[in-house]
C-alpha cells in the first residue's frame, strides 16, 4: 500500500529531474478523464430525457408509453411536454424537483392510476410547436362506424371541423380554437376537471360575464379568484398523447384500416364483446379472445374452412388492441383518464357547453353544433354522393338565442321547411335534415338540455309558432277577374315565407312586413316596381335559388299584386 501511494505521488507530483513527457501526463490523463465524465454524463442526461427511458425504466409507466407510441406526439420526447423545452440549467432543476416521484416509487407511496398534476403551462410545451396565431381553415373530416350485425353494415358521419383560432388583429380568433384567442377562467370541482359549475369570460369590451350551472346550486361568491383555472390547450387535448380509446372505437378503427377484415361475419359485435369483457388477468383477456377461433369455427364453419387465415389475423389484432389498452396492474383503461375532446363517451365540450351553464340573462354557453362543426351527415355505403349542408345566409331570430338547440324541439313548424329538409323530424333514418342519426340516434348522456330547471328556463323564452297564412290571404287562381290584389292580401305569404330573415331583423336592409319598409327597399336599393314585376328584385330573387322561396302559386300571387300596381288597400 505504501508503495502504491508513493507511485500515485509521483505520478501527480514527479519529483525533479523528470522528463518533461512525465510532469505533462498527470495533466493529460486528467483531461482524459475529466472528458470521459462529461461525455458520459452528457449521454447519460440524455438518456434519462428520452421516451424509452420515461415508458421502461419504472413501472407505472406502460399505459402511458403504450399510447404515446400511437399517439401524434410519438416523435416528441416526453421531456419536451412534462419538463418543458428549455436552457439545460432551467431542465436540470425541474428534473431535480422530481426526486419526490422517486421517492414515491421507493416506498410505493404513489398511487394507480398514474395522474400527472402537475404540467408545465401550454405556452412553454403545446405553443412552442402549435402557434394560438395560426389560423387553420375548416377541414372534411369522415368519421366510419360499423353496426353490430352479420354483416358489420358500414357508415359514415361526415362532417367539417371547424378548428379556427387566429389572431383577433386579423379578425379571426372564431371557431374551436376562439378559446385560445379570448381569456376563459373556470372553476373544477375535482381532480379531474370533469366537473365545472362556473365560467367567467372577458369580452373584448372589458365586460365580464359569468356562467353558472343552474342544477349545481353553486355560488360564485364562495371562491375566490386564486381558484380559478384559466382555459388552454391541455384544457381540451389532455390526452392528446396518452389517449386509450374506447373498445367500440379501437373496433371502428380496426376496421377502417384493414387490420381486421370487414368481411367476417359479427366481426365488430364480438370484437366490442371480447375487449369490454372483465378479466382478472391479462393472460385471461388473451385467452378469452383467441377462443373466437371456436366461435367461428362452429358458427359459421363454411366462412371458416375458406378464411382461416382471416379469422387467425383478427384474433391477434384483437390481442394486440388489448394488450395495448388495458393494463389490470396500473388499474389503467380506457374509463380511468377521460378525455376532454369530444363530447359523447367523457363531458368534454358538455362540461361547460352543456345547455345550463347559464348567465344573468337566462343565456347559456351555446350548445351549439355549428359552433365547432357543420351539421353531421350520415351515409351508407350504398350512398355515391354526399351532400354536406353549410349554411351561409342569414340567421332566423330565434337561431340567435342561445338555448336555440334547447328550443328547436318545441318550437318546430312548417317555416323550418323554407331552408330545411323537414322530412321525418326527429327521426333516424338520415332521410331528411331533420332525421340525422348523428343527432336523434345518440344518447348525449352528458348534455343537460332535460334539466327540470332548464326546462323552466326554456319555456319561458319559447318564440311562438309561425302559423299558415289566414283565409282572407286567399286569392282566385291567377287569370280570374277580381278586382285589384293588394299589399294586405299577399302579406301573409311574406310573413310566413319571408318574416324570419326579413322581418324586423330586417336582413340585407330589407323588411317585407309592412307596406312602407317593402316599398322602401333594401340597401341595395327598390325591390318592388310598381306596375313590372319582371323588373321587381324581390320577384327576381324569388324566380331563382332562395333560402325560403315563395310556393309557385303564392309567387304567381305576388306578380299578380305587382303587376297591378303595388297597392297598400
Amino acid at each position: 500500500m505504501t508503495n502504491f501511494r508513493s507511485s500515485l505521488r509521483n505520478f501527480f507530483f514527479p519529483p525533479p529531474g523528470s522528463s518533461r513527457w512525465a510532469r505533462a501526463l498527470p495533466y493529460v490523463s486528467l483531461g482524459a478523464v475529466t472528458l470521459i465524465l462529461l461525455v458520459a454524463g452528457a449521454y447519460g442526461w440524455d438518456y434519462t430525457n428520452s421516451s424509452v427511458f420515461c415508458g421502461t425504466a419504472c413501472h407505472t409507466m406502460p399505459p402511458e408509453y403504450a399510447a404515446y407510441q400511437l399517439s401524434p406526439h410519438a416523435r416528441i420526447n416526453c421531456v419536451e411536454c412534462h419538463i418543458g423545452r428549455e436552457f439545460v440549467g432551467n431542465q436540470f432543476v425541474r428534473k431535480a424537483g422530481d426526486i419526490k416521484h422517486i421517492v414515491a416509487l421507493a416506498f410505493t407511496t404513489y398511487e394507480f392510476p398514474i395522474t400527472a398534476h402537475e404540467m408545465r403551462p401550454a405556452p412553454e410545451i403545446c405553443e412552442r410547436c402549435h402557434s394560438p396565431e395560426k389560423f387553420a381553415d375548416d377541414s372534411l373530416r369522415e368519421i366510419k362506424h360499423y353496426a353490430d350485425d352479420v354483416n358489420n353494415s358500414e357508415t359514415s358521419i361526415f362532417l367539417t371541423l371547424k378548428t379556427g383560432g387566429g389572431s383577433k388583429r386579423e379578425g379571426l380568433g372564431r371557431g374551436i380554437h376562439w378559446h385560445i384567442q379570448n381569456r376563459v377562467l373556470y372553476y373544477p370541482t375535482d381532480k379531474t376537471k370533469q366537473t365545472i359549475p362556473y365560467v367567467r369570460v372577458y369580452n373584448d369590451d372589458g365586460s365580464v360575464e359569468e356562467f353558472v350551472d343552474v342544477t349545481a346550486n353553486f355560488n360564485p361568491a364562495s371562491i375566490s379568484d386564486d381558484q380559478l383555472e384559466e382555459m388552454d390547450c391541455i384544457s381540451c387535448h389532455n390526452r392528446i398523447t396518452h389517449l386509450i380509446y374506447t373498445p367500440g372505437v379501437a373496433m371502428d378503427r380496426a376496421l377502417t384500416r384493414g387490420a381486421i377484415d370487414v368481411a367476417i361475419p359479427e366481426i365488430h359485435t364480438k370484437g366490442v364483446e371480447v375487449l369490454a369483457a372483465s378479466y382478472q388477468t391479462q393472460q385471461e383477456a388473451l385467452d378469452s379472445i383467441a377462443a373466437l377461433d371456436g366461435f367461428y369455427k362452429s358458427s359459421y364453419a363454411d366462412f371458416y374452412a375458406d378464411n382461416t387465415e382471416l379469422i387467425t389475423t383478427a384474433i391477434a389484432e384483437l390481442q394486440q388492441i388489448y394488450v395495448q389498452s388495458v393494463f389490470p396492474e396500473q388499474k389503467a383503461d380506457w374509463n380511468s383518464h377521460p378525455s376532454n375532446v369530444g363530447h359523447k363517451d367523457t363531458p368534454g365540450c358538455f362540461r361547460c357547453h352543456d345547455g345550463k351553464h347559464l348567465n344573468a340573462d337566462d343565456q347559456a354557453i351555446r350548445l351549439e353544433c355549428n359552433i365547432c362543426h357543420s351539421i353531421p351527415v350520415v351515409v351508407g355505403a350504398e350512398d355515391f354522393v354526399v351532400n354536406i349542408e353549410i349554411s351561409r345566409g342569414p340567421e332566423p331570430e330565434s337561431h340567435k338565442n342561445s338555448n336555440w338547440i334547447a328550443l328547436h324541439r318545441g318550437s318546430f313548424d312548417e317555416s323550418c321547411s323554407l331552408c330545411h329538409d323537414t322530412a321525418n323530424p326527429g327521426g333516424t333514418d338520415n332521410s331528411s335534415f331533420c332525421s340525422n342519426s348523428a343527432c336523434h340516434g345518440s344518447v348525449w348522456t352528458y348534455a343537460g338540455l332535460d334539466a327540470p330547471q332548464v326546462a323552466e328556463i326554456i319555456a319561458a323564452q319559447m318564440p311562438t309558432p309561425t302559423s299558415a297564412p289566414p283565409a282572407q290571404a286567399e286569392t282566385p287562381e291567377p287569370g280570374v277577374a277580381s278586382g285589384p290584389l293588394t299589399y294586405a292580401a299577399i302579406q301573409p305569404f311574406f310573413e310566413k315565407t319571408c318574416g324570419a330573415c326579413h322581418g324586423d331583423s330586417a336582413a340585407g336592409g330589407l323588411n317585407v312586413l309592412t307596406y312602407e319598409s317593402l316599398m322602401a327597399g333594401s340597401k341595395n336599393g327598390a325591390v318592388i316596381v310598381a306596375g313590372d314585376s319582371a323588373a321587381s328584385k324581390l320577384v327576381e330573387v324569388q324566380s331563382g335559388q332562395h333560402f325560403g322561396k315563395l310556393s309557385a302559386s303564392d309567387l304567381e300571387t305576388v306578380k299578380r299584386g305587382v303587376d297591378g300596381g303595388a297597392l297598400e288597400k
